[in-house]
């Protein structure tokens, strides 16, 4: 029996300590996840999506807000795990992931090495690719670049979106890391070092800056991408020239060649019938917008955006 720390904190992490939880050669003998914090409107104390889980299965749940704490380390090691697994939660202090015995496992949302960071998930459907995957691997120093044991890949779908790739990802971690351990549990886990490749694509954390829309220096196609990779959350967006901010959940190239002349103005131009469509020039192209968000507003399709907008206000 391999006796188990986990430590996750968001949805993201939940079907992996599910799975474990599942396997009758493994015991999880706690969970470590991030300290409650104040969300909603009323901004009342929120525990994490794995804290919830954890709780619901009657676990022991650790919230340092150290990780570096003495307290929290002996009380950790008190533990006597034989091994950490790891699904989007911070980066540990040698002092923890080397505790246990057979060390600690990550499942990282991406084929490493490529897109080692905070945001894999967004930077390969902002890049638009059409493959990404998950990844296991022992941890070390560096972020993200232990010696790998499984990887699997997941294709991305011509419709995908962060939402919706995120949900692929999040059922392949976990069948991921679920056959990681049990490969450990029998002694037969690979350590193979990572790849070195001549280009690698980081995946540094989100900023707002990153979602504007820049049509006056991306194509279409580039614009297109980034919306997919921001949706739902945290959403690309675009000043309109009254100042107010639109959000773009849903855009995509518009192929028509013969709205594409010369006649169609410079890029940073709107173009719209005032009743079915929305299409901003780029540098490269036409971008339709298909699904929107004004500020103030509710989420919705364009048809309906253009029935309460005054279209003068783009010119």
């Amino acid at each position: 029996m391999l006796n188990i720390i986990f430590m996750g904190t968001p949805e993201f992490a939940v079907p992996t300590l599910e799975a474990l939880l599942s396997w009758e050669g493994c015991r999880v003998v706690a969970v470590v996840t991030a300290p409650d914090k104040p969300a909603g409107r009323g901004r009342q104390l929120q525990g994490s999506a794995v804290k919830a889980a954890a709780e619901a299965h009657g676990l022991p749940v650790l919230q340092p807000t150290n990780l570096k704490n003495p307290e929290f380390q002996a009380e950790l090691k008190g533990y006597g795990a034989d091994l950490q697994v790891v699904v989007a939660f911070r980066m540990l202090p040698e002092a923890v992931w080397n505790m246990p015995p057979r060390g600690s496992i990550n499942v990282h949302a991406s084929l490493l090495p490529q897109y080692r960071g905070a945001a894999p998930i967004n930077w390969a459907l902002i890049h638009g690719d059409t493959q990404t995957g998950v990844t296991s691997f022992f941890l070390r120093h560096e972020i993200d670049t232990g010696n790998l044991i499984y990887q699997d890949a997941v294709d991305i779908a011509p419709e995908d979106d962060f939402g919706s790739l995120y949900e692929k990802l999040k059922a392949a971690g976990a069948a991921l890391a679920l056959r990681s351990v049990q490969a450990i549990a029998a002694g037969e886990a690979p350590s193979i070092p990572q790849p070195e490749l001549p280009e690698l694509r980081p995946a540094p954390k989100l900023t707002k800056e990153t979602g504007r829309l820049d049509p006056m220096q991306q194509s279409a196609p580039a614009l297109a991408n980034l919306v997919r990779g921001l949706a739902p959350i945290p959403t690309a967006f675009i000043q309109l020239p009254d100042g107010r901010t639109l959000k773009v959940f849903r855009a995509q190239p518009f192929s028509d060649e013969e709205a594409s002349g010369p006649d169609m103005g410079g890029a940073g131009q709107w173009h719209t019938d005032g009743r079915s469509y929305l299409r901003l020039q780029t540098a490269d192209g036409l971008l339709d917008l298909l699904d929107v968000q004004l500020e103030g507003k509710k989420r919705m399709p364009i048809q309906d955006f253009l029935r309460g907008f005054d279209i003068k206000l783009l010119s």
